[in-house]
């Protein structure tokens, strides 16, 4: 009965020992599972830019595309990490004011206006988006900036100014019997405005006798040529957009008359002028696409970004054109030729 009494009280003290040892370890907060940290992945920002273009022609296409392209090459491709809306407005007012309203509501990034009426529109609607101009050749007659040299507010970009004087000396080098110089523009356009008098000093100065006649858009364009060939010895056409996107026209009558164009640019001269020496539009619009770039990565702003020009000129010369009118290409000069 002792042994029996012992081995009970031994079983007893076995089982408090057990219960004892499961509370405790009931009682003790259960260990945390480690929590795993993902990275956090900063979508990148995605810009959106407007282009409105004034109308088409070879030298406002030309520059589109050198802009998008230096955007490109600087890392900031549509579709991807910009979005690029590009709006023509076929030299309407009212569809200009239309785009204008259209990327103001959609609250773009930047906006390249290019030529004068495309940046005189949008700029008249906003002061808070960046916009940088192309062919454009004076921004301060155009009131755009306060100067050239530090614009002062939201407008930048690149000047498509001419070496006018230089353009006049080609014309009298092809032809040096020229008497009378007839220059066409458009009346409405600033830079016309501008180039058109900057062309007549330059025809006087080298004692030849200057007339005009001037379009208020594209319907005038070939009785203006008309009536001016009967008055001059050769012509000469700024870079005006009316003019550019009409050369054929001008062409169809002075192929006729036998009279020599020389244009502001390239592109007017692929599309029926004689000559130019002039900007290459494709590399201006590049170089605002580099300006372009900076704005986007912060490193400039346009009301400190200087006015920037055309680093070199070319010339350029239509020899089918020069065959037409039965005018001869000096031999320094035939290289130009295409």
């Amino acid at each position: 009965m002792k042994t029996l009494t012992k081995g009970w009280i031994l079983l007893l003290v076995l089982m408090m020992v057990i219960s004892g040892c499961a509370t405790q370890v009931s009682d003790e907060e259960p260990a945390e599972e480690p929590v795993s940290e993902e990275p956090v992945v900063e979508e990148a920002e995605v810009f959106d830019i407007g282009v409105i273009q004034y109308v088409e022609h070879v030298a406002l296409d030309a520059s589109r595309d050198g802009f998008i392209d230096a955007l490109a090459d600087s890392g900031y491709i549509d579709g991807d990490n910009i979005n690029i809306d590009v709006q023509n407005a076929q030299a309407d007012q009212s569809n200009l004011a239309t785009i204008s309203d259209r990327f103001i509501g959609n609250n773009v990034d930047l906006i390249l206006a290019i030529a004068t009426p495309a940046a005189q529109a949008i700029a008249g609607k906003t002061t808070e988006i960046p916009i940088l101009g192309t062919a454009i050749t004076d921004y301060e007659s155009a009131r755009l900036v306060d100067s050239a040299a530090v614009p002062g507010g939201n407008v930048s970009g690149t000047t498509d100014m001419n070496p006018i004087k230089e353009q006049i000396d080609l014309l009298v080098q092809l032809v040096p019997d020229a008497k009378t110089v007839g220059v066409l523009y458009t009346s409405s356009e600033d830079n016309s405005i501008l180039q058109a008098a900057i062309a007549k000093e330059a025809i006087e100065a080298l004692g030849m006798t200057y007339v005009e006649v001037t379009v208020t858009n594209s319907n005038d364009v070939q009785q203006a040529t008309q009536s001016i060939v009967d008055q001059c010895d050769a012509i000469y056409i700024p870079t005006d957009n009316v003019f550019a996107s009409a050369m054929p026209v001008v062409q169809g009558v002075t192929s006729q008359s036998k009279t020599p164009v020389i244009c502001g640019e390239s592109g007017m001269v692929q599309s029926g002028g004689l000559a130019t020496l002039g900007i290459n539009y494709y590399d201006l619009g590049y170089q605002t696409g580099l300006m372009a770039a900076k704005i986007l990565n912060g490193e400039a702003k346009t009301a400190s970004m200087p006015i920037e020009s055309a680093t070199g000129f070319d010339f350029a010369i239509n020899g089918q054109v020069a065959e037409e009118i039965g005018l001869s290409i000096p031999a320094e000069l035939q290289e130009y030729v295409f």
